[in-house]
Parts: C-alpha cells; sequence; structure tokens
C-alpha cells in the first residue's frame, strides 16, 4: 500500500465547517468551506441547527477531498477542532438532535447565571471560567428544560449531549464512540481543571445528569475510524480539541510565556503557561490548552465577544462597502481625528465581562465619514486586545515578547501595524492562516508519525510578516486613553 499523502482537519468556527489537506511540510494541499447559518430567534439568542453543522461539515469534507482527487486511504489522520462553547443534544439510538444548537454568543441564560452568582467563586475555582451564558452549562440545562421529555430521556440514559466535537465525533463513527478532549470539557463550566473529570457537585449544581456527557479522552486520542459510508472508506481520527487552543498549537506557541492572538467574529488571546495552574485575578478563563500523551498544558484566555462583528456591521447593515478587503484603503485614508466605535453589540468580553453593556460610536463631527468608521472599526479589536493584553501583564507571569495573529483581521496589513502601535509590542503573521486547522492537523498527523512532534515548531510553523511597533509611546497612551473613556461611557454599571 502507498505511504499516506495527507492529514485532513475539520475546523468548526462560528461562521463555517471548514476541512483542510495538509501536506507533510504543513503547506495546504485543498480546503473547502460551507458556511454556517446563525438563527436569532430573540434578543440576545444566538443558535445554531445541528443537523445544518453536521451537513456542511459532511460537503466540506466532501468538496475538499474531491478537489484534488483525494482518496480515503492516502489520508494518515483526520482531526476536529471546533468552537467550544456551543452545545447539542441528541438521541443516542436514533441519532437524532433535539432542539438548537446555542452558540457561545448566546445570552439567554443570563437570568439563570445571576440566580447562581452566591455559587460564582466556587464554580470558577473548580472550572477556571467565570460564570457566564457563554458556558455550555446553563445553555445545556436550558435544552434539558425546554425540548419536549428532553429531561426525563436523559434521566434514563436515551440521550447524549456535549460540545460540537464529540456530536462529530457520534457522526463520523456512527455512533459508535462518545467522546470529548479535556481541551473542550475545560470549557463546559462542568469538568474540575485540576481533577479533570466531570464535576458531581457541578453536575448537581447545574442539573446535568453525568450519563449525558461523553468520555474524557487525551487529544490526542484514538478516537476510532470514520465509519465507510462518511468519505468511502474508514480514515483514523486522533484528534479532538478546542479552535482556540488548536491555532495556538498553530501558531506553535509551545513554551510558556508565548502568546497568540485569533480575530474572527470574535478575537480570543490565549497565552501559555506551561503545566502549573495559574489563576488571573481579572476573572481570565484559565484553561486547558491541551492534554497529549498524558501531560497537561494551561493557558490563561481573554475573550473579545465582537471583533470582525463591527467590520461585517457596517458591511452588512451600513452597506458603507462592498467586501473586507477595501477596508485597508478606506482606514488609511481616514481624518486624523480620532473616532471610537465600541462594539458591545452582545456585552463586553474579558476584562470587563459586562453583559449589559451596549455599543456606541463616540467623537462623531461633520466630516466623519466611511473612511473613519471602518477605521474606528478596525481600531477597536487592537484596543480591545490591549485590554486583555493589560490585565494579562497585571496578573503577572512570563509574557511574550511578540503577539502570533491568526484569523480574518490578521490578513489586514492596516490593522496589523496599528496593532502593533497600540500594543508596543511586535506582531507575526504565519504564512498558513489556518492555524486551528493546522494545529489541530499537526496533533493528528504527529501521533501516527506524519508530522513530527511538537518539539519540532520549525517543521510547521513559517513567518509571513512582522509588523514592528512606529507609534510613540505618548500618542500611543493617548489613543488608548481616548478608548478607555469610550469604554467606561457604555458600562453598564
Amino acid at each position: 500500500m502507498a505511504a499516506p499523502r495527507w492529514v485532513l482537519a475539520i475546523d468548526i468556527g462560528t461562521a463555517s465547517a471548514r476541512a483542510v489537506l495538509f501536506e507533510r511540510d504543513g503547506t495546504i494541499a485543498a480546503e473547502a468551506e460551507r458556511d454556517l447559518a446563525q438563527h436569532h430567534p430573540k434578543e440576545g439568542w444566538v443558535e445554531y441547527r445541528a443537523e445544518e453543522i453536521w451537513s456542511a461539515c459532511e460537503d466540506a469534507l466532501l468538496d475538499c477531498l474531491g478537489e484534488i482527487g483525494a482518496l480515503p486511504r492516502e489520508i494518515a489522520a483526520l482531526g476536529i477542532a471546533c468552537q467550544r462553547e456551543t452545545v447539542v443534544l441528541w438521541n443516542r439510538a436514533t441519532g437524532r438532535t433535539l432542539g438548537p444548537a446555542p452558540g457561545w454568543q448566546d445570552r439567554r441564560t443570563a437570568a439563570r447565571c445571576a440566580e447562581l452568582a452566591s455559587q460564582a467563586a466556587l464554580i470558577e475555582a473548580k472550572t477556571g471560567l467565570p460564570l457566564d451564558p457563554s458556558n455550555p452549562a446553563t445553555k445545556l440545562a436550558w435544552l434539558l428544560d425546554n425540548t419536549d421529555g428532553a429531561r426525563a430521556a436523559a434521566e434514563r440514559g436515551e440521550l447524549a449531549g456535549g460540545t460540537v466535537d464529540s456530536f462529530l465525533l457520534w457522526r463520523l463513527t456512527r455512533g459508535r464512540l462518545h467522546a470529548t478532549s479535556p481541551a473542550n470539557a475545560a470549557r463546559t463550566q462542568l469538568f474540575d481543571i485540576q481533577t479533570q473529570r466531570w464535576d458531581e457537585a457541578l453536575l448537581a449544581l447545574f442539573g446535568i445528569p453525568a450519563g449525558l456527557l461523553p468520555e474524557i479522552m487525551d487529544c490526542d486520542a484514538d478516537f476510532g475510524m470514520t465509519d465507510e459510508s462518511v468519505l468511502g472508506a474508514p480514515v483514523a481520527i486522533r484528534c479532538l480539541i478546542g479552535d482556540q487552543q488548536a491555532a495556538a498549537i498553530g501558531q506553535a506557541c509551545l513554551e510558556p510565556g508565548m502568546l497568540k492572538a485569533t480575530f474572527g467574529t470574535g478575537a480570543f488571546l490565549l497565552l501559555n503557561i506551561g503545566t502549573n495552574l495559574r489563576r488571573s485575578r481579572h476573572h481570565l478563563p484559565t484553561s486547558i490548552a491541551w492534554r497529549l500523551r498524558g501531560e497537561t498544558v494551561y493557558a490563561l484566555e481573554g475573550a473579545m465577544l465582537n471583533a470582525g462583528t463591527g467590520v461585517h456591521w457596517l458591511m452588512e447593515t451600513l452597506r458603507l462597502f462592498d467586501a473586507p478587503e477595501q477596508t485597508a484603503m478606506l482606514a488609511a485614508t481616514a481624518d486624523p481625528a480620532p473616532v471610537y466605535f465600541v462594539p458591545a453589540f452582545n456585552g463586553l468580553g474579558a476584562p470587563y465581562w459586562d453583559a449589559e453593556a451596549r455599543g456606541a460610536i463616540l467623537g462623531l463631527t461633520r466630516t466623519t465619514g466611511p473612511a473613519e468608521l471602518v477605521r474606528a472599526a478596525l481600531q477597536a479589536a487592537c484596543y480591545r486586545t490591549r485590554d486583555v493584553l493589560e490585565a494579562l501583564a497585571e496578573d503577572g507571569g512570563q509574557m511574550a515578547s511578540v503577539l502570533r495573529v491568526d484569523g480574518g483581521l490578521a490578513g489586514n496589513d492596516w490593522a496589523m501595524q496599528f496593532l502593533a502601535d497600540i500594543l508596543g509590542l511586535p506582531v507575526e503573521r504565519p504564512v498558513v492562516t489556518a492555524t486551528a486547522a493546522l494545529g489541530v492537523a499537526w496533533i493528528a498527523g504527529s501521533s501516527v508519525g506524519f508530522y513530527p512532534g511538537l518539539d519540532r515548531p520549525d517543521a510547521i510553523w513559517r513567518r509571513d510578516r512582522l509588523f514592528e511597533p512606529r507609534l510613540d509611546a505618548a500618542e500611543r497612551d493617548r489613543l488608548y486613553a481616548g478608548w478607555q473613556d469610550a469604554v467606561r461611557r457604555v458600562r453598564s454599571a
């Protein structure tokens, strides 16, 4: 039999499902992407249809292989990276999904979180996560209580539930395995990140039957084979991990103190803090970055709920431009007078944790036009990045001397230069910006000997461009002070 030629990555994000085939040198051989529809039945509700996620994933897989005529036997392994807080409920016997799949931006359980406020310190001590409706625990309980017959069926052991990775694994194996990894379990608010088990006290507190949840396995475990009906022949599944942790691996942030930022719908900073668990005084989530061959690496994270959202709002709602690629040119032509756009469409995430804050545009004058608004939207993602970096710095510990970036906004040269300027920190952009897909492929491939291990980052990661700070410190601080004043104005208290 011929030697395998590729590793296949599945990357389920907020807006799309992507399948990517990687060569031995880490370059992309083929890729395909399908959009994911978000549904907004009520104010603050953001949900998916799990069947649509599966269909998009399946179509992307087949399109990706079909692009170059790749055969399943030529694939060494596949892995799954996914958005971590979307939850799915399904019937074990039929595989049929029940109810919607509330996404990470969903706020429907804000009232329930308020009821649990007296338990917030306990929850954060066990899970590393501040009590917030974005986390799956309250959303999974909501599904059980608001889907006809679901709670009784779950108590009888008839249902399975979990994050998107466990749902896709179930579908790929046709129900032979219900599993997840510590990297995804750690984001549910039901998992003790020290004992690395589903926590009985948290399950009782949130009202989640233990039998509903998946088995916990290392991120690089043997997750079985895809069913022959999926791709036409079985393929080994060798990685489950969250998209942000996968991006950190794809960025080769493998040593304590290394830092990456992913800019998509939201923006996510992840700081590798090594094998010793450390907490944030600013309630930045402490997560399991990955557990490989039994060794756990931890991370501090900062989630900004809106990054690309502001740009897309200007494009899709106000129709100020036709494509995101136009934003760099528009920003470069803007009048120098500062305009601040705080895109708190559904609150402010780290380090403010203000779910009731709402967006605003400040500093408007008669000369403010599309260019100024676009520049303000791009700058907002950069200012929010500094908000989180300042919190991380105040938390102490080893910090990076450079920020590695990926995601859609990373391709915008104007925005990345401003990011370096406002942070006073060099910014590195890699050749392969699909870093979540690259990271999951790296783990899956190294687990079967296709790639070298994570001790050889030079084998996969390569820099495309370095952005050095150009702005003097006084101007940097003046602009950031204006941003801080704008944030104060939109805070709910």
